[in-house]
């Protein structure tokens, strides 16, 4: 989008659409039928604003002229806060912007709002971008910056959202999800007040400096904690969810201001990550993007950043067709793939009903010996090992995965050289992110590429190239399993994202996976062009059920890869619990299925057909928790997809002890009706898998099975 100013003849454009949208209390009201957003330019001279974002049918709320916070904030070298301590709002620069002009615009579904700002002082323009989709209550924003002075700067920080005049930390529950590997997304909760004390404003004449504050540092986005937070009301019901999209470091806080509370979303920054940008005359850079999404409760704001995520995301035939991939690697080859172990299993698991096969780590060892990790910090050519492949090598083996239906894919960590691999010496130092005096950056025997330099990019492009057109792969698994916070990390992860939009635009048809040890790289931004996310590491079915039952709320349900590994030792029932699983999500299918029975192969079977009669639905559902989001250690679990308008709703339910039943409220279901009830999963045959029924309001479960899941179907009777 081009800058705006003085000379481009907005002045006559923003005087109707004050006069068209003003609001009785607001300078501007900007939105559309499920969302509005009310701001104050300032043309009193004062600071401008973003006074509210609202639904069609919230609580009004009088107007704190107080708690209204800057529409942007940032700090530069020079430029600090406006008082003690380290909070990101109050800064000095933030209060000195004044409103130059606004530019509002409506196409292909998104309503786009630019308000330009200026530093008289330094002479920053600044540039508050925000949009939302037609109709869905989703709010997205970023910040633009120029240097239109005679100097240099070095910006220190920048805002992606700053919202004030939010309902008082005592109304309020504030929402983290702890992110670790092998424990992903891991929801809590606690009351706003309780990390934001009361310390008498009235005496003091100031805010409490409390804050929650949450940070993401290094390579891997999510290593610790999703970028993402949420408000619920306590009484009205109303809820607030953010994202930060950002492939590299982020941060956001929640504090008061006002007797009001405020939210500041904001990608990396020198404090926390040791980032800064210096811009000199004429120079422009640009933050991360940031999404709040508002409903009703927690389940309702994500419903619609679930919407919302379809939308900005590239389109792809994959996410139409969710196809079953089956991968080698989980509880089953573990890196060590050969000609004579693939072959079998790449007919079982046609059989069983997959559509891709990725061979996963270890196609290129070619070191001698069995040694666990012998290759680990040698890769980075990505040459076909041909001790594993004797007789024809792994195009052979690839030529048998399409041979029985389905598409070839490898598994690749892209980004990685380890420190023994030829490539280290053939690529100069500046393709690789380096410390300051030049060091190279090396974790775990390996340098991490600069994706920036083009002799970084040109390696990769060869890569992907060479095994897509002499290999036919259709599939990659792009894996990322060490972390850095080096400078450049911005840059680097944004060149990243780049490489991975160009790579697709020459391969359409590509299918990529976005994998860093399991879900350390679950960001928006990764999400927005990878077609599957891995979700977990985690290798104990019994673990991942609270893994794949909160997965939804970092990435929508037809992207979120979900491991099932039934193996031929297990039980019919542990068969059903692994696969499972994996049904509400996009089933990542592994385990020795050809040394399976005949009769477990056909449960395999059976659990594949049902999720193919149903993905067509899980594309457009929306998820909810009937018992809450999960904890870790909770005995039952349970994942709601709701389809649009008049569609069914499906129910995962997972019992890994406790009492033999319980009762999950479906709230859009009751009163409707007749509702019909079906067990999907798993098959009846040739005893009940449990018992359900529809009692009015709620589903009565009882899982024939302890461990036990039951996948269930409801449809309200015409």
């Amino acid at each position: 989008m081009a800058w705006i100013g003085p000379r481009t003849g907005w002045g006559d454009f923003m005087t109707r659409d004050l006069t068209r949208h003003s609001a009785r209390d607001y300078g501007y009201r900007w939105g559309h039928s499920g969302l509005t957003v009310d701001f104050d330019f300032g043309f009193d001279g004062d600071t401008p604003r973003l006074v509210r974002v609202t639904r069609p049918g919230d609580p009004e709320a009088e107007r704190a002229a107080d708690a209204a916070l800057p529409l942007v904030e940032l700090t530069l070298f020079g430029e600090g806060s406006g008082w003690s301590g380290p909070r990101f709002t109050g800064t000095a620069l933030g209060q000195r912007l004044r409103y130059r002009a606004h530019h509002a615009t409506y196409g292909e579904g998104w309503h786009h709002l630019v308000v330009e700002l200026l530093d008289p002082a330094r002479g920053l323009t600044v540039c508050a971008e925000y949009a939302s989709p037609d109709g869905v209550p989703v709010l997205r924003s970023r910040v633009r910056l120029r240097n239109d002075g005679g100097a240099p700067v070095t910006v220190r920080s920048v805002g992606s959202l700053l919202l004030g005049g939010l309902p008082s930390p005592d109304e309020l529950r504030v929402f983290r999800a702890r992110n670790d590997w092998l424990a992903e997304c891991r929801w809590y909760d606690e009351p706003l007040r309780a990390a934001v004390p009361d310390i008498g404003r009235e005496l003091h004449e100031h805010d409490s400096g409390a804050v929650v504050r949450l940070a993401g540092r290094g390579s891997w986005p999510t290593d610790g904690h999703l970028a993402m937070g949420a408000f619920t009301h306590r009484t009205d019901g109303r809820g607030w969810l953010w994202q930060i999209e950002s492939a590299a470091s982020w941060q956001w806080r929640a504090g008061e201001a006002g007797r009001h509370t405020y939210l500041a979303l904001s990608g990396p920054d020198a404090d926390e990550h040791q980032w800064r940008q210096v811009l000199g005359p004429g120079e422009e850079f640009t933050g991360e993007w940031a999404a709040l999404a508002l409903g009703a409760g927690f389940d309702g704001a994500l419903a619609a950043l679930t919407s919302y995520r379809r939308l900005v995301r590239r389109p792809h035939p994959d996410h139409e067709r969710l196809p079953v991939v089956f991968n080698d690697y989980m509880n089953t080859l573990m890196g060590d793939p050969t000609a004579e172990k693939l072959l079998p299993l790449i007919d079982a698991a046609a059989e069983a009903g997959a559509e891709y096969f990725c061979v996963d780590a270890g196609w290129y060892d070619d070191e001698a010996g069995d040694e666990a990790g012998g290759w680990w910090d040698s890769v980075g050519a990505w040459q076909p090992s041909e001790r594993r492949f004797p007789d024809g090598g792994l195009r052979a083996v690839l030529d048998h995965v399409r041979s029985r239906g389905m598409v070839p894919g490898l598994w690749l960590e892209p980004e990685v050289v380890g420190v023994r691999s030829p490539v280290a010496h053939e690529l100069p130092d500046e393709a690789f992110l380096r410390h300051e005096g030049g060091i190279r950056v090396t974790e775990q025997g390996r340098h991490q590429l600069d994706l920036t330099h083009p002799a970084a990019r040109a390696h990769l492009d060869k890569t992907v190239d060479r095994l897509i057109g002499e290999l036919g792969v259709g599939y990659l698994k792009l894996d990322y399993n060490i972390t850095t916070s080096a400078p450049g990390l911005l840059e680097h992860s944004r060149a990243w994202l780049a490489w991975l939009a160009s790579v697709l635009d020459r391969h359409p048809t590509l299918v990529i996976e976005n994998c860093a040890s399991g879900g350390m790289r679950m960001d928006g931004a990764s999400l927005a062009l990878a077609q599957l996310q891995s979700t977990s590491d985690q290798q104990d079915p019994l673990r991942y059920p609270p893994i794949a039952a909160a997965a939804p709320t970092a990435v929508p349900p037809e992207q979120g890869a979900v491991w099932a590994y039934p193996q031929p030792a297990f039980s019919d029932a542990e068969i059903n619990f692994t696969l499972g699983s994996a049904l509400l999500g996009r089933v990542h299918l592994s385990g020795h299925l050809d040394k399976m029975t005949e009769s477990q192969l056909g449960l395999v079977r059976d659990a594949l057909t049902t999720y193919k009669a149903i993905r067509g639905d899980l594309r457009t559902a929306v998820p909810f928790w009937p018992l809450g989001l999960p904890g870790w250690s909770d005995e039952w679990v349970a994942l709601g997809l709701r389809a649009p308008v008049a569609g069914p709703t499906y129910l995962s339910v997972w019992r890994r002890g406790g009492d033999s039943e319980r009762v999950l409220p479906v709230p859009h279901l009751a009163g409707q009706g007749d509702v019909r009830v079906e067990i999907l999963h798993p098959a009846p045959s040739p005893s009940p898998a449990g018992l359900v029924e529809w009692d009015g309001a709620g589903l009565r479960v009882e899982p024939a099975e302890a461990p036990g899941v039951l996948l269930v179907r409801l449809t309200c009777e015409e």
